[in-house]
């Protein structure tokens, strides 16, 4: 007969500490917290972001490494991709865009929903890349406003974390009145959008 405590017992598993979001600033107490609206509501959008990947090329395809599990975009509140633009609010513009296709990105982003982002991921639909020619439009910038350009040939999944991290920063902070402001209306008559 063997005895048991010369065994090894079942190892204890270990429990994943739960990641809660930190809250927005604001006056806690007993039993209460007060914040603004608008801390609340920047919060709750930079935490469910809804993406509508836009992918003519290369750049389609490192995206698809980001959404796998090494990367894991979903861990930033973006597992569900859209490919409807009235459910999106960050259109990802990546690869080559020609000029025919220029339409229909703006038809798309004019889709959209306020408030949204653009995301320019890679350096064709930044600058037009290596593809300087008549048929290739030289930056999605020349038909709708860009928020955050992602640089590369193609960019590193890395790259485009962060650059989805500064657009969290632009949803969290943005205030809800600056899509009503003069320079907001300037900007938007600029690109011809009503």
């Amino acid at each position: 007969m063997s005895d048991r405590k010369d065994q090894p017992g079942p190892t204890p598993k270990r429990e994943k500490p739960i990641i809660v979001p930190e809250g927005p600033p604001g006056y806690s107490g007993t039993g209460f917290f007060a914040t603004s609206a608008d801390k609340v509501i920047g919060m709750a959008r930079k935490n469910s972001l809804w993406p509508l990947p836009f992918a003519t090329s290369c750049c389609g395809i490192e995206f698809m490494s980001l959404m796998s599990s090494h990367y894991d975009l979903a861990r930033f509140g973006m597992e569900r991709l859209s490919f409807s633009p009235r459910q999106s609010d960050l259109l990802m513009v990546m690869g080559t865009i020609a000029k025919k296709m220029a339409p229909v990105l703006r038809e798309v982003y004019m889709q959209m929903a306020e408030p949204k982002w653009v995301l320019s991921m890679g350096a064709c639909a930044s600058s037009g890349g290596i593809f300087d020619t008549y048929s290739v439009l030289q930056g999605i910038d020349r038909v709708i406003p860009v928020d955050v350009y992602v640089p590369g040939c193609p960019p590193r999944p890395e790259q485009v974390i962060d650059g989805i991290m500064m657009i969290q920063d632009l949803a969290q902070n943005e205030g809800l009145r600056r899509r009503y402001s003069k320079e907001y209306e300037d900007l938007l008559n600029q690109y011809k959008i009503n």
